[in-house]
């Protein structure tokens, strides 16, 4: 076999190089492609609360769903109030977030997490608090929550306002403007 005198030790190195790299490539895309997937996943896990840690996400959200629960109407989980309640405890309210880690904490202090117990004990265990700063302001943040605009995380899909009836999709300046506008022009509608 001859040399080729043409070939440069780096050209043959950078050749080398590549043709390994490509054979690693076809070898290992499927565990590479899986690697980058739970990459994404992970972020996006991640990503998913932006104040809250997933402990306390969870247990504030199985709060929430004890205090709007499921059923034969949606509740705070369907409407997605866990994401209105992080939301709002990173920006207007984070003044707040410090108290309710504290009432969090101090709920969990002597038993399991809330978030792992049945409904029964969990109603049992609101009952207990109902008249805490922990509870008082899971009430607001679920009601707000479930009653918002969609863009601030809360009411997914609008579910709360159709289950009021709610039209919310018109701008401020748009007729109706309240309930009495409303029976007013029932009204105006019934007399024609």
């Amino acid at each position: 076999m001859s040399a080729n005198p043409d070939i440069s030790r780096r050209s043959f190195l950078q050749s080398s190089s590549a043709l390994t790299s490509m054979s690693l490539l076809r070898i290992g895309a499927p565990a590479l492609m899986a690697i980058t997937q739970a990459a994404c996943s992970a972020k996006e896990e991640a990503a998913a609360f932006i104040t809250l840690g997933a402990a306390e996400a969870a247990d504030f959200a199985a709060i929430a769903a004890r205090i709007m629960p499921t059923t034969d109407t949606p509740g705070a989980s369907e409407a997605g109030v866990i994401y209105f309640i992080d939301r709002a405890l990173g920006a207007e309210m984070h003044s707040n977030l410090e108290a309710l880690r504290a009432g969090l904490a101090e709920l969990n202090a002597n038993t399991r997490r809330f978030s792992e117990d049945d409904e029964t004990t969990q109603d049992q265990r609101l009952t207990e608090i109902e008249d805490s700063h922990l509870f008082d302001s899971m009430w607001t943040l679920t009601m707000f929550g479930f009653f918002s605009m969609s863009k601030y995380g809360g009411n997914k899909d609008q579910i709360a306002w159709d289950l009021i009836g709610f039209e919310g999709n018109h701008g401020a300046w748009e007729y109706p403007f309240g309930y009495y506008d409303a029976e007013y022009a029932k009204e105006q509608s019934n007399d024609e």
